[in-house]
């Protein structure tokens, strides 16, 4: 709203901008893998491939 002053429209982006850095900052660290995936993961990598062309 246009008669909102600008310190509050200062104060609610910041306020605004945190959340949204915490909420993605929690589902960064929050995330885990799944070990037998990694494992087959790092199997699969470790394969040497030979490539017929």
């Amino acid at each position: 709203m246009p008669q909102m002053a600008p310190i509050s429209w200062l104060v609610l982006f910041f306020v605004f901008s945190i959340t949204l850095m915490i909420f993605n900052i929690k589902n960064y660290f929050c995330f885990s893998y799944n070990s037998n995936e990694s494992s087959q993961n790092l199997n699969i990598k470790q394969h040497k491939m030979n490539w017929k062309w």
